[in-house]
């Protein structure tokens, strides 16, 4: 990977820390990240694997077209490509984990990727539904009816775009269709190609979301994803003895990834924190104390994946040069 990508990536990092953190007190912050109950730590980052968990039985739903891997053999790739998230940059864990894939199950590159990037979608507008839910905790949205009709304006919008998404996933050949002409009236040639390829992917992907039945399962599923990730915000806030609406909490579960799409330093530093910083103080919680929440918060994400998927990568016989093959595998 160009060295210039990761400084880059670096930069916007710092900057994001430093809007997230500006402002804080230091002495406020110490003190509240030692009066931190660390009882609440260990079911946090037990909800957390549950969703992985599920995460897994997801992908094994997708990639069932292409061939039947059981959940309990995907959660270590899975595993791995959080790890592969969090240690290199450009999200490589994806092509990581898509790479693990094909080398134990054959499964080829394309199409695991194609599955990888629904999986992106679904989880990408869950995100913003958990955003329009938790706004209506924030006391700006109870006190302005003006910000009450543009939350409104949203939710249509939102509730347009899902049904457009659901339209699409559940007929490949028509999506193709409309793809190509819109690309083709639109779109410069030479991006073009990259594109289609890209539409012609998420078509690929969609090959098990044909079933009302299945798309509904794969949506559920998706939405206790992140349920239960947000039950993991929810002991970390207990630890910090906040009391917050759970609604709020989805509401910083939201905006903290979302805020990880910025292109950043491996493990989404700096652009995780302002997001959930801003999400914090839009339920009214002072600068230290939401700092101090919002990094333990943060290590508690990254740390234990990453340590279990360091012991998955051993345990498979993986090396770091795997990270790179996995890149230029898939070029």
């Amino acid at each position: 990977m160009r060295r210039w990508l990761v400084w880059i990536g670096v930069a916007v990092s710092l900057v994001f820390l430093f809007i997230g953190l500006r402002g804080i007190d230091f002495e406020e912050f110490v003190q509240d990240l030692r009066q931190a109950d660390p009882a609440w730590l260990a079911p946090g980052v037990a909800f957390y694997f549950l969703a992985v968990g599920v995460r897994a039985w997801r992908w094994s739903s997708l990639l069932r077209p292409l061939k039947s891997v059981s959940a309990g053999r995907l959660f270590p790739i899975v595993v791995i490509g959080y790890m592969g998230n969090n240690i290199y940059p450009a999200r490589i864990g994806e092509l990581l984990r898509a790479y693990v894939l094909r080398r134990d199950e054959g499964v080829p590159l394309s199409s695991s990727l194609a599955t990888v990037l629904i999986e992106r979608i679904m989880d990408g507008m869950t995100m913003i539904g958990f955003v329009l839910i938790g706004l209506q905790a924030t006391p700006m949205l109870q006190s302005d009816p003006r910000a009450q009709q543009a939350i409104f304006i949203a939710v249509m919008l939102f509730a347009g775009a899902s049904a457009a998404f659901f339209w699409l996933a559940l007929a490949p050949a028509r999506t193709n269709r409309i793809a190509e002409a819109i690309i083709a009236r639109t779109v410069p040639k030479r991006f073009q190609g990259l594109l289609l390829g890209i539409a012609h992917r998420f078509v690929q992907g969609a090959q098990s979301l044909r079933s009302p039945r299945h798309l509904a399962a794969i949506a559920v599923s998706t939405v206790a994803v992140w349920l239960l990730e947000t039950l993991k915000y929810w002991c970390v806030a207990m630890a910090f003895d906040l009391v917050l609406p759970f609604g709020g909490l989805m509401l910083v579960n939201g905006l903290s990834n979302l805020f990880t799409i910025i292109p950043g330093a491996p493990g989404a530093v700096g652009t995780f924190d302002a997001g959930g910083m801003l999400g914090m103080h839009a339920l009214g919680v002072n600068e230290s104390l939401a700092a101090a929440y919002v990094l333990t918060l943060h290590v508690m994400l990254w740390l234990p994946v990453t340590l279990l998927g360091g012991f998955f990568m051993l345990r498979q016989g993986l090396r770091w040069s795997d990270l790179r093959r996995a890149e230029e595998a898939t070029a």
